[in-house]
């Protein structure tokens, strides 16, 4: 019911956010990145890292891994290749990391700058070679003349564009890319690539977003949400593949399923599917339920939009967490129930600031797209349970909208407005106003439709 701000500078005030986390006992690392609008685009770029020791009661900032202009030489093996020295940090946030607690070095997928790994705590960080797209494996004792450049086009390979990167339970590194997933067996050195080839023993998608180990006596499998990158055709769908068996075999699951992370407890396996809903397999995957319809079991009038982006799942003992653009969910009972948290920001508060000023009603998302956002949530606070008579209002004050709510109780409470008039139209956009009355008292807000 409660919670704890980390402490850390450089994620609160300053426009980072974190793309990747991950706790190995008191060793949290989280990735840092942000979104780059200098160029009148919005370019997602690498923020640099945050390391704790300690449980989280404390973070160390580390700069980004980029490289130092020139360096464009890698040493692999018995060849010395050609580089493309990464020096700024657009298009390269860190979009996964992994720390392995047992050989102390932690890994960094971070697109444009590739595959890297540090073994000084984030101080200094080394390219990690991948087999260029037109090799499915290498070997440090062989020859090569290929370039490590991770990009599209010219001398560039999409197989060097890290996307996913897991270390299991025996030391196996895999690393995902938009040409599929890469396994080294020996910390990094040689590698071999497994893609998409439209049997049913491959990956479904080339695409590799996400990869998570289920903890299972005897090998753990491994799991990988991929997705149709379009560069087989009609050869690559969306979907799951897991190996039981470090690689040996595949086998596909959640064909068509736009899946994006996973989370295990004993045999069950959860799949955030985007606006596909969560999945849930009770039996290692082999049977699947979805989930789409998310309420409060506590208050049936609170929940999620339709369509909703399911975008993270995780468990800890005893609940099941679930990341969404319209909230942070959690269950204690398998996904049959929910507890909605979002941000809970007071109509009255004790410090009023210009961010959070004292009101009666304030109304989110505000801007509203209906066609984006479905529905905008009025808040307000009810003197008394009983009906609450709503009115919308366009900029002339002409009565766009009437109708009655219910309130549950006393104290806050939440209605909802589709963006529709009295005749089910979509309205127009511009500034609507509304008022609440229930028990005697009016409140009073204003919405900005755009779409």
């Amino acid at each position: 019911q409660s919670w704890i701000d980390a402490p850390a500078d450089s994620l609160f005030g300053t426009r980072n956010r974190v793309f990747s986390i991950d706790v190995e006992g008191p060793v949290v690392w989280v990735g840092l990145g942000y979104n780059d609008t200098s160029s009148g685009d919005a370019i997602q770029a690498a923020g640099g890292f945050l390391v704790s020791t300690d449980g989280g009661r404390t973070f160390t900032y580390r700069f980004p891994q980029l490289d130092i202009p020139g360096d464009t030489t890698v040493t692999y093996g018995v060849s010395t290749l050609r580089a493309l020295d990464v020096v700024v940090p657009q298009q390269s946030p860190p979009f996964d990391l992994d720390y392995d607690p047992v050989r102390d070095v932690v890994w960094v997928a971070g697109w444009a700058s590739g595959l890297r790994r540090s073994e000084d705590g984030g101080r200094t960080w080394q390219r990690v070679v991948l087999p260029p797209d037109n090799l499915e494996a290498i070997h440090p004792d062989s020859l090569y003349d290929f370039v490590l450049e991770p990009q599209r086009g010219g001398r560039g390979n999409l197989n060097h564009m890290g996307f996913a990167v897991l270390v299991d339970e025996t030391g196996t590194v895999w690393a995902g890319t938009p040409l599929g997933v890469n396994r080294s067996t020996d910390g990094g050195l040689s590698w071999q690539r497994f893609g998409a080839d439209g049997t049913k023993n491959s990956l479904p998608g080339g695409w590799v977003v996400s990869i998570e180990e289920q903890p299972m006596e005897g090998r753990n499998p491994v799991w990988m949400a991929t997705w149709n990158a379009g560069e087989g055709g009609q050869q690559q769908a969306f979907g799951v593949a897991v190996t039981r068996d470090g690689g040996a075999t595949f086998e596909q699951k959640l064909i068509g399923v736009q899946a994006i992370d996973f989370a295990f407890e004993g045999e069950t396996v959860y799949v955030a599917g985007r606006t596909q809903g969560l999945f849930i397999s009770e039996d290692g995957g082999i049977t699947w339920r979805s989930v789409i319809d998310f309420r409060d079991r506590n208050d049936p009038g609170r929940f999620l939009r339709p369509g909703v982006d399911v975008l993270s799942v995780a468990t800890t003992p005893g609940a099941l967490w679930v990341g969404t653009e319209d909230g942070l969910l959690k269950s204690t009972d398998g996904g049959q129930s929910w507890t909605i948290f979002r941000v809970e920001v007071p109509l009255d508060p004790e410090t009023p600031t210009a961010s959070i000023p004292r009101v009666d009603t304030f109304a989110y998302p505000n801007p509203f797209s209906p066609a984006a956002d479905r529905f905008v949530r009025i808040r307000y606070e009810a003197p008394a349970p009983g009906p609450v008579r709503v009115r919308v209002f366009d900029f002339g004050m002409a009565l766009v909208r009437e109708w009655q709510a219910e309130a549950v109780g006393t104290g806050v409470q939440e209605l909802i407005w589709d963006g529709t008039d009295r005749d089910g139209l979509r309205v127009a956009n511009g500034v609507y106003f509304y008022t609440l009355e229930a028990g005697g008292q009016t409140a009073r807000g204003k919405i900005l439709v755009v779409e």
